[in-house]
């Protein structure tokens, strides 16, 4: 069976162990992540490549490695297989049959709704304990209080404490598939005892945004405890497994402690809106205005072409590197093209009429988006809509209206705007069609003066 070949940039894992190289080749250890970097002249089944955490480069044979997968976005992929909902005691114990010392279940009680039974097995018996509310936080005997039940079930797998034994083995729920054991599979599993946490630098709808090192690198991490919501954000984990862009905020992997983490590049520049707003227009010129919006059409062309839609395009989830590149962050909303959404969550300023009146997502709703977020641009960063509610707004955009260009924004750029703001869906531009004009404007720019003290410089002026 031929070796596949591998193109520069392809994520890898590998197969087997290699820690005594010879000269010029990379040491590395089953199942860590290594990026292609070009195939050898002399042997086209060695390749040239960089490991994921160390940084070293070196030769290594293409056999060696398989490509880093895709998670699938699959409603049977759980953080909680033992999870089994409201089931009573009977049903339980038919469950943990037949009898295995250390096998566990989890279940919603049936006398008591809303709070939830551990239910394990140990000699012939099948031993129930109430898991109870106790000060924001989860106990069973209040020696002990956990954030959530994965929390729980991690502390009693190392350790019996006051329940009868130590958690062995999940009784998984009919049709639920393990997402610890399918992220360790496909490569996205992370050690957590090489992860160091710093301090805060974000705060979201639901968790904070850390700085951290992971193997001597500078991470951003997003820890989600509540266990509900770590389980909503699989499907943010699954859409970034799937994508790999210049301008899209890269995700490093996974770890599963007390919730979720997701462990993903650092920008150190912080996120657009900010970036602007202390800044303005004495230090960022038009050039580097038009850079930034590049950057963002690029890593939306890329999701289009992939049929993916994010949903919450704007520059509070743009965030920019030390050298000034700006990438598209925060796919808690990204899903295929397709109808449906709790309305509710949506970020009414931004989001296109036919998303609010219907739930209709399209590539062509992210573009709506992306004007309002070229208005914040060239804004430097302030909210649309000025001085305006939500229920304005909405009603207004139905009507026709459409905010005014900023104050020294192009008329190039405003018509731009315009175009993404047509009310007919399939009258705006795509993604590639954006990013080509705004490559002109730059080209044009670039031939202007730069103010002194400006923060556009040379690498900034870049085309893709």
């Amino acid at each position: 069976m031929p070796t596949r070949r591998w193109t520069p940039g392809t994520q890898c894992i590998t197969k087997c162990e290699h820690m005594k190289p010879k000269p010029g080749e990379l040491a590395f250890r089953k199942g860590e992540v290594v990026t292609i970097l070009e195939a050898c002249e002399q042997s086209k089944s060695w390749y040239r490549a960089k490991h994921h955490d160390s940084g070293q480069e070196g030769l290594l044979a293409a056999g060696a490695v398989r490509e880093r997968e895709a998670i699938p976005t699959d409603p049977k992929l759980s953080l909680m297989p033992w999870f089994h909902g409201k089931i009573s005691g009977q049903e339980a114990v038919a469950l943990l049959q037949p009898a295995e010392d250390g096998l566990f279940l989890v279940r919603e009680s049936v006398r008591h709704p809303g709070d939830y039974v551990l239910c394990v097995s140990h000699g012939q018996e099948v031993v129930h304990y109430r898991v109870l509310h106790h000060g924001g936080r989860l106990t069973i005997d209040e020696s002990v209080s956990f954030y959530n039940l994965i929390d729980m079930i991690e502390h009693y797998m190392k350790d019996k404490g006051a329940i009868c034994t130590k958690l062995m083995k999940p009784k998984r729920k009919h049709g639920t598939k393990s997402a610890e054991e399918e992220l360790a599979k496909a490569g996205w599993l992370l050690n957590l005892q090489q992860l160091t946490l710093g301090t805060q630098i974000g705060e979201g709808e639901f968790g904070a945004v850390l700085q951290g090192e992971y193997l001597g690198q500078k991470v951003a991490v997003k820890n989600i405890k509540c266990d509900v919501t770590a389980q909503a954000f699989l499907d943010e984990t699954a859409v970034m497994t799937k994508i790999q862009h210049k301008n899209l905020v890269r995700l490093l992997g996974v770890i599963l402690h007390q919730g979720l983490y997701i462990v993903m590049e650092y920008m150190s520049k912080g996120n657009l809106v900010n970036f602007l707003r202390t800044r303005g227009r004495a230090l960022v010129h038009k050039a580097q205005l038009l850079q930034f919006s590049l950057h963002v059409a690029e890593g939306m062309d890329y999701l289009e072409g992939k049929k993916l839609v994010h949903r919450d395009l704007a520059a509070r989830n743009i965030l920019i590197s030390e050298d000034h590149v700006a990438k598209v962050s925060d796919f808690g909303l990204a899903k295929a093209e397709r109808r449906g959404l709790d309305t509710s969550r949506l970020p009414v300023k931004w989001t296109a009429p036919e998303a609010l009146r219907h739930g209709k997502f399209s590539s062509k709703s992210d573009v709506w988006s992306f004007g309002i977020l070229l208005w914040e641009v060239f804004s430097y960063g302030r909210a649309p809509y000025p001085k305006m509610s939500l229920k304005e707004v909405s009603e207004a955009v139905e009507q026709g209206y459409r905010m005014q260009p900023p104050e020294g924004c192009p008329a190039s750029v405003y018509a731009l705007m315009g175009s993404c703001w047509e009310a007919e869906p399939t009258r705006r531009p795509a993604f590639r069609k954006l990013l080509e004009k705004l490559a002109k404007e730059l080209r044009n720019t670039a031939t202007e003066p730069v103010p002194e003290g400006s923060s556009a410089g040379p690498q900034s002026l870049q085309e893709p």
